[in-house]
This record gives C-alpha cells, structure tokens and sequence, in this order.
C-alpha cells in the first residue's frame, strides 16, 4: 500500500502527468457535454417541426372544410405531407455515428418514395470521417496519445539519469514493479477518461448494461495502447525515440490504415449513390406520361390485384393512373434498391472484419452500435419509413380506386408514424477482436517489462 501511495505522489509531483490527467479529464468532459447537447438539438428539432408540420396539415384540411359534397382525395393525397423522425436514443451522447450526416426527421407524400428517400443526399455517409468530437471520437482518436505522454519515457528516463542500475540492483524492484507503475497510470487515465461518461449516462438515464458496454470498450482500447505502449519501451530506447515510434504507429493505426482500408472496401465493394436511385426512378415516372394508360393500369394490377375490378379510368385525367405509375416508379428500382442496401451492409461487414487488425475501427464500430447510431440503425429507421409510406398509400387507395370523396373529417383517419423502440443488440462476439488485440499486446508488454536489463 505505502508503495502505491509513494508512486502515486511520484505520479502527482511530475507537471507532465499531472497536466495530462487534467486535460484528457476536461477534453472527455467536454466531448459528453457536447454530445447531450447535440442530443438535445436533435430532440428540440423533432418536437418543434412536428407542431409546425400538423398546422401546414390544418391549413390543407380547411380547403376541404368547404366543400360539402367531399372534395378529391388525390388532392390530399398530393399535396398532405406525413411527419417521420428518428428520435435520438439517450446512448447517442457517447457516440453520435451517423446521426451528423443521416437524416432523422424526413416528411413524405403518397408519391414515389425512392425519390423522397434521397432526394436530400449530397454525399455517401459511411465514407466519412472521424465525425463529430464526442466520446467515441476522444476514446479512439486522442486517448492513445495521453498514453503515450505518460508511458514514454517511464524507463527510459530512469536510464537517461543513471537510476536504472540503482533501482535494479533493489531486492523487490523489478518487473512487478514497473508494472505496479504502469497499472497506476492505467487507472489514471481510465477514470479520467470514464468518470464524465458515468455522469452523463447517469444524467440521460442511460441503461446500465449499455454503460457496461461502453466501459468495457473503453477498458479494452486503454489495454492494447499500454500494451503496445510497454512492449515498446521495453526496447530499452530514448524517450524521444519511444516517442515517435508510438506516435508514428498512433498515425498509421488510427488515421492511415484505416484510411486506405476504406478506400479498397469502396473499391472492392462498389455501391451506387441513393441520388441514383432517384434519377432511375423519376425518370420511369415522367416516361409514364408517354405511355398509353391502359398499359401503366395493367402493369398496376399485376402486382395489385386487389384494385382491378374497380371502375375502369375515364377519358380526363384521374388521380389512380398517376399514383398508380408512381407506384411503379418504386418498384422499377426495387432491385436497384436492394443492391443498394446489400452493398452498404457489404461494406459493413468488411470493416467490421477490419476490426480483427486495427483496434481502434473495432472499439467505433462496437461503440456506434451500443449506441445504435450505426448503419444497421440507419437503415432501420427507413425500413420503418417504407412500411409507414406503403400504410400511407393504403389509406388513400381506398378512396382513389373507389371513387369515394374526401371529407374534412377524414384528415382525422390519417395514418399516423409510430417509431418503434430502440434496443442495442450487440453480441459478445462483436467484442472478440478487440479483447484478443488488446489482451495479445498486454501479454506482450508485461513480457517486455521482465527483460533482464531492466531488472
């Protein structure tokens, strides 16, 4: 105990450590304060659009107010919008994922839905970067280096001033100690790091199996970067060559590897843009006009048979040909579509098998979907958004096809968006390639600290 306190004191006296601590506890306190707030912005846009959103549909329903003998559906249907959001779960503060580039409030008609789906879509969100400063972002991309500012010159700097030998030469010095000294420095810089996590899972009632989660990434990550840390002191160097060997493997583990990794996946995995996928289908849609509507109305009922004994079009034009060819537009590109997604989770997979190599892809890809802020979370909230838009088409199909008119009072019959609760799901098994890393380079730092010359 008294051994742990003086190398705490030691720990405590040296102005390096001392700042180091300090600044990664402030930095991680500042990544979780912007992250509940960018929470917070999320959830403030979805409930201040939504009231905003029913007046534009109150506006829209006082048109039909005045008409006694009920007015055309295929006018509410064209120009009603429906209000779809993404609510942020609680777990997004540590790592926001995708939330800063993917939509999570998006409004949709009763027409073709590929086009709505992407129409805003300027860039392809699983190539981009680093993201956001959050947890996650400080965890993987900067907490390495406060490693490597505490770990560098831990022996090094015993040899540089002549106390190597001395401190050799003691009875009950040797490796045990200079791992004591690094397990300090570990849980130094663990609680720095984790005890503004705590208190901001604690603040957004964040579920504790999802706080075990992240703690244990954290732990996990901490562990292969002192293992790589202590295995590369050992070496028996300077601490400016410690120095930059670490800070030369933080570069290419973190920032270059990575980088090149992901640019053989998308060449590997070649996916077209969404934006395409709307150029496809709003072209089959204007080419409907071109085409005799007879042809577009049985192309509708092969797939829709339920409609076909409805009256057959008149001679002007009717609101069922034109959502019917919209309709059609979707499933046009409905293999497109599936393409799409199968080369998205494609790639997904390929980087999650990254993992088993770069430590650092591991703990963020892990930590987005604890967090459910990954692309499987994406994708979920537009397969909700597809069978919300199919419950949307349903309702106005029966009036379309029927020929029934729309009243005032069957604004209130609207299908209304219920978005379905979110849970993490991840397995033990996505946590292997982590632990293995970080528990093969533990080994091997703790092997490197028995060397005979540093005893």
């Amino acid at each position: 105990m008294n051994l742990i306190l003086s190398e705490l004191k030691l720990i405590f006296r040296s102005r390096l450590s001392l700042v180091t601590l300090v600044f990664l506890f402030c930095i991680s306190t500042l990544s979780i304060g912007l992250g509940i707030k960018e929470l917070h912005k999320q959830q403030h846009t979805i409930e201040s659009l939504e009231p905003l959103h029913e007046q534009d549909v109150a506006l829209l329903a006082e048109r039909f107010k005045k008409e006694k003998n009920g007015g055309e559906a295929g006018d509410a249907a064209y120009y009603t919008f429906f209000y779809t959001w993404d609510a942020p779960p609680a777990e997004a503060f540590a790592a926001l994922g995708l939330r800063d580039v993917a939509p999570y409030v998006l409004r949709i008609r009763a027409l073709g839905l590929q086009a709505q789906l992407y129409e805003g879509e300027s860039f392809n969100p699983e190539l981009t970067l680093p993201g956001r400063f959050d947890f996650a972002f400080v965890l993987i991309y900067l907490s390495p280096l406060f490693i490597i500012a505490l770990l560098h010159d831990l022996i090094s700097s015993e040899k540089q001033s002549g106390r190597l030998r001395l401190l050799g030469s003691l009875p009950r010095f040797g490796a045990r100690s200079w791992t004591l000294k690094a397990a300090l420095r570990y849980l130094l810089v663990f609680f720095a790091l984790v005890t503004p996590l705590i208190i901001g899972a604690i603040y957004l009632s964040v579920s504790l199996s999802t706080l075990l989660g992240f703690i244990a990434i954290t732990l996990l990550y901490m562990a292969f970067w002192f293992g790589l840390s202590l295995w590369i002191i050992s070496r028996g160097w300077h601490s400016v060559t410690n120095a930059t060997t670490l800070v030369s493997l933080w570069v290419m583990l973190t920032l270059i590897l990575p980088t090149l990794s992901n640019l053989v996946i998308t060449r590997k995995v070649p996916v077209a843009q969404g934006v395409d996928l709307m150029l496809t289908q709003r072209q089959t849609i204007h080419s409907a006009w071109e085409i005799p509507r007879e042809i577009t109305m049985q192309q509708f009922f092969i797939h829709h048979p339920e409609w076909k004994d409805t009256a057959p079009l008149p001679p002007t034009f009717h609101w069922k040909w034109y959502f019917a060819f919209h309709q059609l537009g979707d499933e046009s590109v409905e293999r497109d579509f599936q393409a799409y997604r199968q080369g998205l989770l494609k790639r997904q997979q390929w980087t999650n098998r990254l993992g088993w190599f770069l430590p650092g892809v591991s703990a963020q890809t892990t930590l987005h979907r604890f967090a459910n802020t990954d692309l499987l979370s994406q994708l979920d909230y537009q397969d909700q958004i597809i069978k919300y838009h199919q419950s949307i088409r349903n309702f106005y199909y029966h009036y379309l096809f029927n020929e029934t008119p729309f009243y005032y009072a069957d604004f209130q019959k609207r299908p209304e968006f219920q978005p379905e609760p979110k849970a993490s799901t991840v397995s033990v098994s996505e946590l292997l390639p982590l632990t293995l890393l970080s528990i093969i380079f533990l080994i091997l730092g703790i092997y490197g600290l028995s060397r005979p010359q540093l005893k």
